[in-house]
């Protein structure tokens, strides 16, 4: 269990791989997510509403297990509260990917975001990859202060948003 805190009480969510038992309530955080945050992520919130339920469940179930591909949960009972996924470099055997992070509102500078990259980096490592990279659009400087604060540094290397032509992602880097 990992303990996260407010001003108003003790929070606990456990930091966790998701499991195929979770598909619904990772779809519901996945819109949640879209609605939220519509330039972080690679999708529409339409086009993820329009998908099957069915595809989730297969997309939980394949990143359940294995080296290559793994998606974490905040879990503290209900519905789901964050999530990072983290997925192995083509390039770069050493390297693990973060993508998809997501912190809900209400548990956002609880510490929440930590434990989910921490859930990565511990897999990674795991898996024998040493380092984790991450990128955030430019501009989101709340995101890129946050990240810095989990020792992630800016490599410099900018590329262009993947589906936004008009924005650029900056890549951050840390040991696993």
């Amino acid at each position: 269990m990992t303990t996260d805190t407010d001003s108003t009480s003790v929070r606990r969510a456990e930091i966790r791989r998701g499991r195929p038992e979770d598909a619904a309530r990772m779809r519901a955080l996945r819109l949640e997510m879209l609605a939220d945050a519509p330039l972080a992520f690679l999708e529409t919130l339409a086009d993820a509403a329009a998908r099957p339920h069915n595809e989730y469940a297969a997309r939980v179930a394949y990143t359940s297990a294995g080296p290559n591909n793994a998606q974490f949960v905040a879990d503290p009972g209900g519905r789901l509260v964050g999530h990072a996924g983290g997925t192995v470099a083509p390039d770069e055997p050493g390297l693990t990917v973060i993508y998809a992070v997501y912190v809900t509102p209400t548990w956002r500078g609880s510490g929440l975001l930590g434990d989910l990259i921490d859930g990565v980096a511990d897999w990674s490592r795991a898996c024998g990859r040493p380092e984790l990279l991450l990128e955030v659009v430019v501009g989101n400087d709340r995101a890129y202060r946050a990240y810095q604060r989990l020792g992630f540094k800016d490599t410099g290397v900018r590329v262009p948003h993947p589906t936004i032509p008009a924005l650029n992602e900056l890549q951050m880097r840390r040991p696993a």
